[in-house]
Parts: C-alpha cells; sequence; structure tokens
C-alpha cells in the first residue's frame, strides 16, 4: 500500500481484535479482511462490531471531526515522528491532543479513546499511507 492513498473506507477496527485490518472480501456469514501488521487473514462474524476508520469520528466542541481528519492533523503536528505509543502517559497523550485537535471534547473524548487514535495512527503510518483518499473529493470529480 506504499504510495498509494490509503482508503479508510477499507480499513476496518474490530471489537475484541488488537490492531487494524484491511476489507479483503464478504463471506457467507460475514468479512473477511487482513492484519494490516502481519498480513494474515481473519473471517470475522457478521454479527461482530466492525467499523470503518471512515465511520469513526472524535467529538469536538463544536461538533464531531472524521478520523481522516484527526490523522492528517497528528502528520502535521508531528511531522515524520510516530505519535506516542497508548502506553505513553497520559499527560503526554493530552498534549498532543491539545496541539493537534485543540478543540477536542474533553468530557466525550477520553483517554482510551486517545490511546486507541495514536495506535491507529501508528499503525497506518506503519503499513500503509498517511495520504489520504477523500470521498467528497472523489465524489465531486466523478460529477464533473
Amino acid at each position: 500500500m506504499e504510495n498509494q492513498k490509503t482508503d479508510l473506507s477499507r480499513i476496518l477496527a474490530v471489537s475484541g481484535y488488537p490492531g487494524l485490518y484491511n476489507y479483503v472480501a464478504q463471506s457467507r456469514n460475514g468479512a473477511i479482511a487482513e492484519s494490516l501488521s502481519t498480513g494474515a487473514r481473519v473471517n470475522f462474524p457478521a454479527n461482530g462490531k466492525i467499523s470503518t476508520l471512515e465511520d469513526i469520528a472524535v467529538y469536538t466542541e463544536d461538533g464531531e471531526v472524521r478520523l481522516r481528519k484527526v490523522f492528517e492533523a497528528l502528520h502535521e503536528t508531528l511531522g515524520e515522528a510516530d505519535a506516542p505509543t497508548a502506553k505513553a502517559s497520559e499527560k503526554e497523550l493530552r498534549a498532543l491532543f491539545e496541539k493537534a485537535l485543540p478543540g477536542y471534547d474533553r468530557d466525550r473524548f477520553y483517554l482510551s479513546h486517545m490511546k486507541k487514535v495514536v495506535s491507529w495512527y501508528n499503525e497506518i503510518k506503519a503499513h500503509c499511507s498517511l495520504d489520504f483518499v477523500d470521498p467528497e473529493a472523489e465524489a465531486a470529480q466523478e460529477e464533473e
């Protein structure tokens, strides 16, 4: 996936499974996906809690910000450096989000959410590209 745009609508986070997965195909009773880090294929049951990263947003004081925009803000803040790991101190994680996303909702965007976001960011940075497909821009391009 290197040098290609990352399509967050094909990257899955699955409740109960560590890491991120690239959607491969629909199966008779669920979805087949490949681990970004190991390449191992997994068949997730249809009743599992599967979310695409494109559908995830972070609460802010003004509403919600799509995860793609959060990743872009983190990349702008961090440059080519990795984000702190999920094991980093609360103070370090909060300071990062203060800088990258100053309007995040302190009452609804918890430390556990920050840990997930930084671990996803690092996994995407390591195995994909931080250059993302923009569904709105692509839809507008198709209409032209």
